[in-house]
């Protein structure tokens, strides 16, 4: 039987086209399985980037809304410290220097010793008594209570309270911050003028120790009007006074308890108003006003810090 014609052969013949046909088919779906999962990771890939992205820009706005409320309220905070450590260095500095010319002015004299003493005695000289200072009774309706004048700078100076309620001193008082004001109520019956001590913030401290007592007397009846000549000024004393009596921006207007002015007129007419109300008005003139108009000076209360003459600020103070 001739090869070609036999049923093995033929058989086999007829399997090996189907054989070679299937190996491309496998390769073809392979390669598109490869594709389909190469497509689902890219896809999924890009949804993350684009979720990443999002989140990378919520982030961001984040950040830049947190650098301006940074700069927005440290800003102010900084400036407010940097105020603070300024007024303080003043403060500082300014008690120093009284410290200074305190002690210079010192009497360094020996006591007299006893042999002096007896020889006086057996000559029949009297030695006179040391002279105590006594104090003065301040004849004012609005000054008569001297004694607790004299408790409250005790209480100020001994006793400081720096988280007191409002209208009370909240600040370190040295004895030439009590003398000053002492002098002002006893001596000067509440109308005068006290000496600068060279720094605006210890000057407050003067006048805000007298606003206090004043206060603790009358009460609400007391109004503070402050004359200054440039709103810097004002400024300071307005910080001065919120720092050492804890007041707030409410405490100040032309109808609450302090008064800013730049000019005597208004004043002055705010002034005589308020006596018309049964109001008590405490005028304050700044060491800077040149210038203090004799209708000024026809109120009970009033207190003018007068300028050093050998470290002047203005010029001399001029009536008219």
């Amino acid at each position: 039987m001739p090869a070609d014609d036999s049923p093995l052969s033929s058989s086999s013949g007829a399997a090996q086209p189907l054989n070679l046909g299937s190996t491309p088919r496998s390769a073809d779906s392979a390669q598109a399985d490869l594709a389909r999962m190469v497509h689902e990771a890219l896809s999924d890939l890009e949804r993350k980037k684009r979720s990443l992205e999002l989140e990378i820009e919520k982030l961001e706005r984040r950040r830049d809304r947190i650098d301006a409320e940074m700069k927005t309220s440290f800003a102010g905070a900084s400036q407010d410290l940097a105020v603070r450590v300024q007024s303080f260095k003043e403060y500082l500095v300014g008690s120093l220097q009284d410290l200074a010319t305190s002690a210079e002015q010192l009497s360094l004299s020996a006591p007299p010793s006893p042999a002096s003493q007896s020889v006086t005695a057996s000559l029949g000289v009297e030695s006179e008594p040391a002279s105590t200072p006594q104090p003065t009774t301040a004849n004012s309706p609005y000054l008569l209570d001297v004694e607790r004048i004299q408790s409250l700078l005790d209480q100020y100076r001994l006793r400081p309270d720096y988280y007191g309620p409002v209208w009370q001193l909240r600040r370190t008082f040295e004895p030439v911050h009590a003398d000053r004001v002492a002098n002002w109520f006893l001596s000067q019956v509440g109308r005068g003028a006290v000496k600068t001590l060279n720094s605006r913030l210890q000057n407050v401290l003067v006048a805000a120790a007298a606003v206090s007592i004043l206060h603790t007397m009358h009460g609400d009846r007391l109004r503070v009007l402050v004359l200054a000549r440039s709103p810097e000024r004002l400024g300071d004393w307005r910080r001065g006074f919120q720092d050492c009596l804890g007041v707030s921006r409410t405490d100040f207007g032309t109808r609450s308890g302090i008064m800013l002015f730049e000019s005597s007129e208004p004043m002055a007419q705010r002034a005589e108003r308020l006596l018309d109300n049964n109001y008590l008005p405490l005028i304050i003139i700044d060491e800077s006003e040149g210038k203090v108009a004799l209708s000024v000076l026809q109120f009970p209360l009033w207190l003018a810090i007068a300028p050093d003459p050998a470290n002047p600020v203005s010029d001399a103070y001029e009536l008219y």
